[in-house]
């Protein structure tokens, strides 16, 4: 029987606190890694965010962290090259992993990403959950489904987090939602929810946080 990928539902009050106070505490910048010799320490739970140029992955750090400036938002897409580091209070690593799907970007540049996220999702033994970022306006592209795959690949259990869901209309979010269901189906490492999430409006935020807090 083919999932329905649902909405994640909002989190019970023992959960959405956990969440808060995950992120209440010290959230600071540890690193930004370009080789696996890099790598801090496997020492902590560990959760990866991954998205294409654009999608918002920087505002959404920002918002699930309560910091409005700790991931930084370039004007220029995919000019992020590194593995953003992040620790959230003595128990999480929060990973910016670098944005994809930035044609411009030189071929040996994109080589380079596409070579150090291999190593880096096959090779990471506290890693729980890579959150897969779909910006709401389009739903999931081939480009996705590229990242999708490395993580089937991978083994790493993955969840998709709808960006930007105050941009769109509700009969335009049900469409790309579809797409984005479609292409979910097809990947088994992906977890049976979605999160719908905006940054501006705060959307999802709670729910994102409470699932985090929530892994083990």
């Amino acid at each position: 029987m083919q999932m329905s990928f649902p909405e994640a539902a909002p989190p019970e009050p023992d959960a959405a606190e956990a969440g808060r106070l995950l992120f209440a505490g010290e959230v600071e910048f540890l690193k930004g890694v370009v080789a696996m010799s890099g790598l801090p320490p496997a020492d902590r739970l560990e959760v990866c965010f991954a998205g294409r140029s654009n999608v918002g992955k920087s505002s959404l750090i920002n918002a699930l962290t309560g910091r409005k400036a700790l991931a930084r938002a370039s004007n220029t897409p995919g000019r992020t090259q590194e593995i953003n580091f992040f620790t959230a209070a003595d128990s999480h690593y929060i990973v910016d992993l670098p944005g994809y799907g930035f044609a411009n970007a030189p071929v040996a540049v994109v080589e380079k990403w596409q070579r150090l996220l291999k190593q880096y999702l096959s090779g990471r033994p506290t890693l729980r959950r890579a959150f897969v970022l779909i910006d709401a306006r389009h739903g999931a592209k081939k480009v996705d489904e590229e990242i999708m795959t490395l993580l089937d690949r991978s083994a790493v259990p993955f969840q998709v987090v709808m960006t930007k869901i105050d941009k769109v209309k509700k009969s335009e979010l049900e469409q790309s939602l579809g797409l984005t269901r479609a292409a979910l189906a097809k990947h088994p490492a992906a977890y049976p929810e979605l999160v719908l999430t905006s940054s501006e409006k705060g959307d999802g935020i709670e729910t994102l946080r409470a699932i985090i807090a929530g892994l083990a």
